[in-house]
């Protein structure tokens, strides 16, 4: 092993791993806050899951968004205009390759470099990474953790999986090749995610024999699109996560639900199972296709797996079909086990959600962050910004953190309650703006009122003012806001108009 320097004086090289859409950033940001960013990268490419060459990349050949081209973007770049509404996978990678080339990103990446290796030493850390063959040892005074929440698939433990026989086998939706390869096949969709709900949908219409869908509960489905405005733009709005400030979480659950149910109708509707009532016990997922192709009868709907014999798959209900492949969309694990056991143990690793003060830090480990290692419901490239702009600000000294004991307390607060497994992007947003000090104020802005309380939650919306300006964000923001129609009408909504009162009225009472 070959052991090189700790920084020297005058010197603040951090180490960030990975570098994907959370390590670019996380990149950028520092060297925004006078930092030099040491990027570590396993694979030959940076991007991360949009990568097609990644090994670890989940995503599939065609796959498309989820998420508006308007919300899969940085602040400091936005697609060009002739992009689709929902970009391929391709298209966002070439996106990230302009991102770290307009922020001059490449020279500070190394790639084809492992991580082995993460443990604290006298105040500082010890990081240790195989390339080329040799494992070298590096000392940083601050480390980002960004290599990607989607890395290590999950498979249930059903009883017979091992010896499941259809032709195809059984696998995870992050080995999915694309639906070619299951032409005239019948498959089993394991799981209620998007990307389980989307690829039962893609092998619907690519000529699969048969498809059903699984899942342990269902839940609540949005379309990608509400009469022709992405879903995104309209339900995970600034407007939004300031009403679950002021309204009961009954009232929420009610509000949302309403929402759900206008633009998307009840899963019973369809001829899909009933969710639960309350949408929050429910959850809420989105296809664009998967309720219509229910409908039609192009996929047949099941509750969960109970076991399996050679090609048969077993339901709860007592029902069963013949199936030649069975894919899981059954989520992922943490891949962090390079993290020294101390580290590992105290952050709570191997839970579906990590025990950090606002997903990002821990007080024992002080120079240590991390960065995405969160499941949102949602956009992640604005929510990602914004917390690589706090933790670029913690790290030079410019934002102060909560005292120990009040994250130690929040934290406590939080395992008594139960550790959220999601969180809509929204509410993400807002929290990670506040800490760093870049929320804008609404009242600043009154030309941009709307825009910013209902439009889309651009990462732009959060450099209007402050060390961060751009000249451009107000007309960038307004023009996001207005790309879909979403709030171009010139008269204001009911529901726009109680939430501005109920605002209001909080205002009114903190005063």
């Amino acid at each position: 092993m070959t052991y090189l320097r700790t920084d020297g004086p005058g010197q603040r090289r951090v180490a960030i791993i990975g570098a994907g859409p959370a390590g670019l950033v996380a990149a950028r940001w520092l060297k925004a806050r006078g930092a030099e960013p040491v990027v570590f990268e396993a694979a030959s490419d940076l991007g991360g899951q949009w990568n097609a060459e990644n090994p670890a990349s989940a995503t599939w050949p065609g796959m498309r968004t989820n998420t508006s081209r308007i919300l899969t973007a940085f602040s400091d770049l936005d697609h060009p205009e002739d992009t689709p509404v929902f970009p391929v996978r391709d298209q966002v990678h070439h996106y990230l390759r302009r991102y770290a080339e307009t922020q001059d990103l490449l020279r500070h990446i190394r790639f084809g470099t492992q991580v082995r290796h993460l443990a604290p030493k006298a105040g500082a850390w010890v990081l240790q990474t195989l390339a080329d063959g040799r494992i070298q040892a590096e000392t940083f005074a601050q480390v980002v953790v960004a290599n990607g929440r989607h890395t290590r698939p999950d498979l249930p433990d059903i009883p017979g999986l091992q010896g499941f026989s259809g032709r195809l086998g059984a696998r995870h939706s992050a080995e999915f090749p694309g639906a070619a390869a299951f032409r005239g096949a019948r498959v089993v969709v394991a799981g209620c995610s998007i990307s389980a709900l989307e690829i039962a949908t893609e092998l619907a219409g690519s000529g699969a024999a048969r498809v059903t869908s699984a899942m342990r509960r269902q839940r609540y489905v949005l379309p990608k699109l509400i009469a022709g405005v992405p879903t995104d733009n309209v339900m995970f709005t600034r407007g939004a996560a300031l009403a679950g400030e002021v309204l009961s979480p009954a009232a929420q659950a009610e509000g949302l639900k309403a929402a759900v149910l206008r633009a998307a109708g009840h899963p019973a509707q369809y001829g899909a199972a009933a969710p639960a009532d309350d949408i929050f016990a429910a959850g809420l997922t989105q296809s664009q296709g998967f309720l219509p192709a229910v409908a039609e009868g192009r996929i047949h709907t099941a509750p969960w797996i109970t076991r399996i014999e050679g090609e048969t798959v077993h339901f709860s209900d007592g029902t069963r079909t013949e199936a030649d492949a069975i894919l899981f969309g059954t989520g992922f694990h943490h891949n962090l086990d390079w993290l020294a056991p101390e580290v590992a143990q105290a952050i709570g690793l191997g839970e579906p959600t990590l025990d950090l003060f606002a997903h990002t830090v821990h007080p024992d480990f002080p120079g240590l962050a991390f960065l995405g290692q969160y499941d949102l419901v949602g956009p992640y490239f604005p929510v990602l910004e914004l917390q690589a702009r706090l933790v670029a600000a913690v790290f030079a000294g410019l934002v102060p953190l909560p005292p120990e004991h009040v994250q130690r307390q929040v934290m406590a607060d939080m395992r008594a309650t139960g550790l959220p497994p999601v969180m809509p992007m929204n509410l993400a947003a807002i929290h990670f703006a506040r800490l760093a000090g870049v929320e804008p104020d609404a009242a600043r802005w009154p030309e941009l009122e709307r825009a910013l309380l209902f439009g889309p939650l651009t990462p732009v919306s959060f450099r209007l003012s402050g060390l961060d300006a751009l000249p451009d964000a107000a007309l960038r923001t307004a023009h996001a806001a207005a790309a879909f129609g979403a709030i171009t009408d010139t008269d204001h909504r009911p529901d726009e108009l109680a939430l501005k009162q109920l605002l209001t009225e909080k205002a009114q009472r903190a005063a």
